[in-house]
């Protein structure tokens, strides 16, 4: 098991990974940026179906979980959503809950999840949910994994300080593992990442982005 990240808090309770000097989520915030991006960006919720399956780079915090189990429950409805997230350096527990205390309305679905982390579980079964955390890089670890995701939600930081996580090898892994008619969103529209995803088979659109972003980046599997 890989050692936790540490992350510093700034400005109050914005947590930043010292490791790649960037922040766990937006500055302006977090979950609206989560839900413009990653779920409007995948056609969340019409897609939404039992089984459906959503895998992540870049677990961070757990934000994006959150608000995906949130939207799923909001929805209605039934079945399990499954969600797979690839993370090499997992926050402690404790840097986890603290980070996502800052969303109030999110408390009652990171309450119960909190003794999962509490006791650094790696999966997660619930009545509607099925979670699994891949620990370790994702150039190693994605290329092994047996599945195919509905949706991927590319968040890593951000290519320039986190590159490893954005190369085309990795994004045509991606692609590799996402079913037909699949779907990615990323917060970024850096014309390497598009160019890959468009290499890798993606149909790629550059959209407005969450805030202060001007654009960023969704792509469609034929």
């Amino acid at each position: 098991m890989s050692q936790p990240d540490t992350p510093e808090w700034r400005d109050g309770d914005v947590p930043v990974s010292p490791r790649f000097d960037d922040p766990y989520y937006s500055l302006e915030n977090g979950l609206s940026e989560t839900r413009h991006t990653f779920h409007a960006g995948n056609d969340l919720p019409a897609r939404l179906r039992d089984g459906f399956h959503v895998a992540e780079l870049g677990f961070g915090t757990g934000l994006n979980l959150l608000a995906t189990l949130a939207l799923w429950r909001a929805e209605g409805i039934d079945g399990q959503l499954r969600f797979t997230t690839f993370e090499a350096f997992p926050l402690a527990a404790e840097d986890m809950l603290r980070a996502q205390a800052a969303f109030p309305e999110l408390s009652g679905i990171a309450a119960e999840l909190a003794p999962f982390w509490q006791r650094d579980a790696r999966e997660i079964t619930l009545p509607d949910l099925q979670f699994t955390m891949v620990e370790g890089d994702a150039r190693q670890t994605l290329p092994a994994w047996q599945e195919l995701a509905d949706a991927w939600f590319l968040d890593g930081f951000s290519p320039a300080k986190n590159p490893e996580l954005w190369g085309p090898e990795l994004m045509a892994e991606v692609a590799r593992h996402t079913a037909p008619g699949g779907s990615a969103a990323t917060y970024t529209a850096a014309g390497h990442v598009r160019r890959a995803l468009a290499e890798a088979g993606f149909e790629v659109e550059r959209r407005p982005g969450h805030g202060r972003k001007r654009h960023m980046t969704v792509a469609r599997k034929p």
